[in-house]
């Protein structure tokens, strides 16, 4: 299976802090998991597809992204993380396999979300993306992104909005 995500997630949330970004009250919608290669990628999408239920599979940037619910949900603290999304590696590129970000939900504007953090050094490339639009922080490795809707639910609207 995938390896146990406390550790990421313990030195995210650190690292969220100390550039003071509070995300106590923010669900933490999913979480990404990186693999090396395609060969790798189908391997985890076997292990998932027993652990979890397919959400979808969509080609995003050139590549094909994998997005499961588990079954038994990953717990950090008080937190229940039920989803996983899984990229197949960009083509030409090469990652180090593991968790590279954690996705929060916000409910208010992703700009005055961004303001209220002012040290903070925000990547805003995503910004005005037409489907789930979201802000970036980098961090040695891995990032944390926030946007306006669940994964999950998104995935279910193009479903339903998508020809079959």
């Amino acid at each position: 299976m995938l390896p146990d995500p406390q550790p990421f997630l313990t030195a995210l949330f650190h690292a969220l802090g100390r550039v003071g970004v509070s995300v106590n009250d923010l669900d933490l919608d999913h979480l990404c998991y990186r693999v090396e290669s395609d060969a790798r990628y189908a391997e985890l999408k076997a292990v998932l597809a027993e652990r979890g239920t397919l959400l979808a599979e969509s080609t995003i940037g050139g590549r094909s992204i994998a997005t499961y619910r588990l079954h038994a949900p990953f717990h950090f603290g008080e937190r229940r993380i039920e989803v996983i999304e899984l990229p197949a590696p960009k083509p030409h590129r090469t990652y180090p396999e593991g968790w590279e970000h954690a996705e929060f939900v916000v409910t208010e504007d992703l700009l005055q979300f961004v303001q209220r953090y002012p040290l903070a050094t925000w990547d805003l490339s995503d910004l005005h993306k037409p489907i789930n639009a979201d802000v970036r922080l980098h961090f040695d490795g891995s990032s944390a992104k926030f946007h306006r809707q669940r994964l999950d639910a998104v995935i279910a609207a193009e479903l339903r909005t998508t020809p079959r």
